[in-house]
């Protein structure tokens, strides 16, 4: 019995190599792709995404609902169409980082003037800073032209996957360029050890955090789960928190734009920054739907108390 268990075992783990090796293939095959030729694919994908498979369409829809309860079903309609068109488009363009040359890459997703003279200032003054960012436009592609334009060294706070192949090819693809990852476990003591040091560390600040660790707030006019953890290593290091946001100029193209939330976390009020953060948010997916990920289940947990609005 327990020789047919390991067996069972090792099969397991020789069929997710397997299908590890067979993606990643197919994922290099698509990156050498001509962007043309990529969003000939993208178009076919959305097809098979939206309209055969339905892939999350009852969430993506309800959560439009919620979010816009003024709008009409078919306004409604129109912007998932358009985001399962964007998604496919993210999709394929993630996979470019593996292949695509720098010199390229910057041509795609680029600063914007005033961005670039932040991080400039900032690196003038040797200030450290904390990046808060929400999962709106190609927030992949973020990183990997920061590290080629600014004198601060990246840091994006990353969730481990679970499959260790899969972990590793995205390991990859985001530290191509220089990138370097913290996981999210590990974030305090690894700011902490790195603070003598010019750095930038980027949080994808709207994720969905459990009740118990986290504050709730109104976003998008709901009841909202945010995270508090970007807040209290801002105000214990004092690092200045910049809001940034990856706005599409066109197909296959991002213009990276930034705004200064608060130059002295330390003096902010507890909330302060979170509220800021997440009221800059709504204000770009309010006008521009379409390019924030309406897939995820942002809306599952429920507040303790009926009506309760903030706790922070």
């Amino acid at each position: 019995m327990y020789a047919f268990e390991l067996s069972l075992h090792e099969l397991k783990a020789t069929l997710s190599i397997l299908v590890y090796y067979i993606a990643y293939t197919f994922m290099y095959m698509l990156s050498l792709l001509p962007f043309r030729v990529l969003y000939i694919f993208s178009d076919v994908l959305y097809v098979v995404l939206y309209y055969l498979i339905g892939y999350r369409k009852k969430i993506v829809l309800l959560n439009l609902r919620n979010s816009f309860p003024d709008k009409s079903e078919a306004e409604l309609q129109v912007i998932s169409r358009k985001f399962y068109h964007f998604l496919c488009d993210m999709f394929l363009e993630s996979f470019k980082t593996l292949t695509i040359s720098p010199k390229e890459m910057q041509e795609h997703c680029f600063f914007s003037t005033e961005a670039k003279q932040l991080f400039t200032q900032m690196a003038a003054e040797n200030k450290s800073v904390m990046i808060v960012m929400g999962h709106y436009g190609n927030w992949e592609w973020g990183g990997n032209v920061f590290n080629q334009n600014c004198k601060h060294q990246l840091y994006v706070i990353y969730h481990p996957l679970a499959n260790k192949h899969f972990d590793g090819l995205m390991y990859q693809m985001r530290t191509r360029f220089g990138t370097k990852l913290i996981p999210m476990k590990e974030t305090f003591k690894v700011m902490l050890s790195e603070r003598s040091d010019l750095s930038a560390t980027a949080f994808i600040a709207d994720q969905t955090p459990v009740p118990d660790h986290a504050a709730w707030i109104k976003f998008l006019n709901q009841d909202t789960t945010v995270f508090k953890g970007y807040e209290i290593i801002a105000k214990k290091l004092n690092y200045p928190v910049v809001y940034l946001r990856l706005n599409r100029t066109k197909r296959g193209y991002y213009e990276m734009r930034t705004e200064l939330l608060c130059a002295q976390p330390k003096d902010c009020k507890d909330g302060e920054i979170i509220e800021l953060f997440n009221r800059r948010l709504e204000q770009d997916i309010v006008m521009q739907p379409e390019y924030w990920l309406w897939t995820h289940r942002r809306w599952k947990h429920k507040p303790p108390v009926k009506g309760i609005e903030t706790n922070i």
